[in-house]
């Protein structure tokens, strides 16, 4: 009996392996593929599954429908594009897959509140170069934390900060899956790189979330800690389109006006809730400045 309850345990963390195999499969397929078929076919096809059961697999792994998760993504890469480029709307929306500006319009105005050419000139979401470069900078409350040590089970990412959506959906279908998620706390970005003067290709950063000390690790994933100190945390509320602008206030506006001197070490975002179960103007993050 025990070598049959072993045995099974083995088959039991290879399915469960098996399956996060696909999924992350699937999540990059999709990142890669926002202007192409996208179809439950497709992806199940990417996961090497029936379409039968992969809607049911994928829904149960990520928490919200195949469809959802599609649609937010893509709007959300849409979102960057209306703040980070001067493309039409309607290229922007032929880019997603929108049929026509009016279809796209309402799609968006669905997710975010308002339409995209609203959301592109509201300066709260602002990219941060134009923002710097016409002096215009959004208001966003700071104040100065000691903060403890954090530990964390990190995913090491090298590439443009704006394709760091895959890399966090990896990391929450990796904890899922392993059923370690529940134990884990808030997910953390960590920035080695000043994508101003580090080409998009070159940029270094980590995707993590806190989990307890003497966490046992998980394969494929890597313990990192953030060391205790003092920070400055800026607290951001609303879509992440307006996280550069953020930044660019923290950096151009408050670090000069405040004294203060910055550590030598990498800022950090923590995310207190998930674009997945969040309304975009609900979603909050803060921002870590370590300080001298």
């Amino acid at each position: 009996m025990t070598t049959d309850r072993g045995s099974w345990g083995v088959k039991a963390e290879q399915n469960k392996a098996a399956y996060e195999k696909r999924m992350l499969r699937v999540l990059e397929y999709i990142y890669e593929n926002l202007d192409g078929d996208l179809s439950l076919d497709a992806l199940a096809d990417v996961a090497c599954m029936s379409r039968f059961h992969w809607h049911r697999v994928f829904q149960s792994m990520r928490g919200e429908t195949l469809a959802s998760s599609i649609r937010r993504i893509r709007l959300n890469r849409a979102a960057l594009d209306l703040v980070q480029t001067k493309q039409a709307v309607t290229e922007i929306a032929e880019r997603y897959g929108y049929p026509s500006a009016q279809s796209f319009s309402r799609a968006f105005k669905g997710e975010y509140g308002v339409a995209p050419g609203q959301f592109r000139e509201d300066k709260s979401v602002a990219p941060a170069v134009a923002s710097a470069k016409n002096g215009i900078f959004s208001m966003h409350p700071v104040e100065i934390r000691d903060v403890p040590e954090k530990t964390l089970q990190v995913l090491y990412h090298r590439g443009p900060y704006s394709d760091m959506g895959i890399v966090f959906s990896k990391l929450a279908a990796m904890l899922s899956s392993r059923g370690v998620i529940r134990k884990c706390g808030p997910f953390v970005g960590i920035y080695y790189d000043d994508p101003s003067i580090v080409p998009p290709n070159e940029l270094r950063s980590r995707v993590g979330a806190v989990v307890p000390p003497q966490f046992e690790n998980t394969e494929g994933l890597e313990a990192h800690s953030i060391p205790a100190g003092r920070c400055a945390v800026l607290r951001h509320q609303g879509p992440y389109a307006g996280l550069q602008a953020a930044f660019c206030y923290l950096y151009g506006v408050w670090l000069p006006n405040s004294g203060e001197e910055v550590a030598d070490h990498p800022c950090y975002e923590v995310f207190w809730n998930s674009p997945t179960n969040t309304a975009p103007e609900d979603l909050v993050v803060e921002i870590y400045l370590p300080l001298q």
